[in-house]
């Protein structure tokens, strides 16, 4: 496949394991990424929600970064309204500084959590309205051209830290066509204006210092395994373990003690159905199949690189997984 591979590590909390396994298996995944080919590996900002150890995302990026020596690590994204664009300048300019050309930004405006969590961050519904503002006044800081009289990020890299806009609407599209930024679309889990969004931000796409052409990152799950049945298998328990986790949401965190046959079940109802969508772009299976499938979703979006999650709970399975995909689908 001529598209590039890149990771989108979510360094989920799996049942029966705690955060420092979590870290401990980001390390892995980069270690091994790094030596079978992929271009890039990414975190995301998420808050409040147990099976999700990326809170911190520029300090994981830091930790990973620290134990391999040329793979690019990023956020996939820091959610900027959460921040002050100094801040964000600032660490991303000592991450950049630490590891030379090896660091990539993904903004995103969503929170990364309910309406508690924008209160504990003290913020408020209305900070993403100055979302396009705090990215123009972030790169001012990452280009030494501060908007702000008067201040400016200390340290600021050379070469200057590239931003990504990400996005899951039309918003985002619209966005970083304007701004002339690389454009990711979160078709991992928000699969339905994937096609019209990346549309949109070709046609619209004004060239940037940053940037001469449209380009392009599509979201994919992916489960590859040494059989298609192993592959099907852990695909379910993925599955299943997403929807107890969205079922938590606003009840404590407790897990919800929903049998196999319940969750079943329930994704047979519009609700449910609702949130199998969200993993539509998914391939499960041998090496073969997932090439095919990403072979497949390239052609369809036109994408220039594809970003993915493997979403095996197991280390073992997921390591194997993206060796196995890196083996058939960058051969």
């Amino acid at each position: 496949m001529s598209v590039p591979l890149a990771i989108l590590d979510l360094a989920p909390i799996t049942p029966g394991h705690s955060a420092a396994d979590s870290y401990r298996a980001s390390v892995s995944i980069a270690q091994t990424a790094e030596r079978v080919g992929y271009r890039r590996i990414w975190y995301a900002e998420h808050h409040n929600m147990p099976t999700i150890a990326s809170s911190a995302t520029s300090v994981l990026i830091a930790h990973v970064a620290a134990h391999t020596e040329s793979i690019r690590l990023g956020a996939g994204g820091i959610m900027l309204p959460n921040h002050a664009p100094l801040t964000i300048a600032e660490q991303f300019g000592t991450l950049a500084t630490l590891h030379p050309d090896r660091i990539d930004l993904g903004l995103g405006r969503a929170p990364g959590g309910d309406r508690n969590v924008l209160r504990a961050l003290r913020r408020d519904p209305s900070s993403s309205n100055s979302f396009p503002q705090d990215i123009l006044e972030l790169q001012g800081y990452l280009s030494g051209d501060s908007r702000v009289p008067d201040v400016q990020a200390v340290p600021r890299a050379e070469p200057e830290v590239p931003l990504y806009i990400l996005g899951s609407s039309l918003f985002g599209a619209h966005l970083a066509a304007t701004l002339g930024l690389p454009y990711a679309f979160a078709s991992h889990f928000a699969p339905d204006a994937l096609l019209e969004a990346i549309a949109v931000y070709r046609r619209e796409f004004e060239p940037s210092d940053q940037l001469a052409e449209p380009y392009v990152m599509a979201g994919a799950n992916v489960i590859a395994a040494d059989s298609q049945a192993d592959a099907v298998a852990q695909f379910e328990t993925a599955r299943r373990t997403r929807v107890r986790s969205m079922l938590a949401r606003g009840k404590g965190g407790a897990t919800p003690t929903f049998s196999d046959e319940q969750i079943d079940a329930f994704l047979t109802t519009p609700e449910g159905a609702g949130i199998a969508n969200m993993m539509k772009y998914t391939a499960a299976g041998t090496g073969a199949d997932v090439s095919a499938f990403l072979d497949e979703f390239a052609a369809l979006t036109g994408a220039d690189e594809l970003i993915v999650a493997h979403a095996s709970l197991d280390v073992d399975a997921r390591l194997r997984s993206l060796e196995i995909t890196a083996e058939h689908a960058m051969a």
